[in-house]
């Protein structure tokens, strides 16, 4: 299972990266896609739109179901992928890579409290 270790983890499959330009792009983890199967259709959050942590703010349709995306810190949304949206096959593809949005963090220690590459490789240990 590839889990970058640049990045953060929520229990709920979102990843997160802290960019140099104090944003935060956010993603599904390459578990949560190879779990959903064939991605066909993402619908994303609006771009302003001020999400909480763990608050519902898209979903991911794949040929087997729909899932519910969770923000993993609470922010503003500033960018959206439209190219996924366009293709969402490319979360498939590559879930690292095809990032779903980017955030203005309300603060970014808050990445912090999110699991690190460790805890979330055990998460998915203790699931299996």
């Amino acid at each position: 299972m590839n889990i970058p270790d640049t990045l953060r983890y929520a229990a709920s499959h979102e990843w997160a990266r802290l960019d140099a330009d104090g944003l935060v792009t956010v993603g599904i983890t390459d578990h949560a896609q190879s779990q959903l199967g064939d991605i066909v259709f993402l619908e994303l959050p609006a771009i302003g739109r001020s999400v909480a942590a763990g608050e519902e703010c898209a979903v991911v349709e794949s040929v087997k179901a729909a899932s519910d995306i969770y923000a993993p810190i609470a922010g503003e949304i500033v960018r959206v992928n439209q190219a996924a949206v366009d293709n969402p096959e490319l979360v498939n593809q590559d879930a690292y890579q095809h990032a779903l949005f980017v955030l203005k963090p309300d603060n970014p220690a808050d990445l912090d409290t999110l699991l690190t590459p460790a805890q979330y490789r055990a998460q998915l240990e203790a699931e299996a």
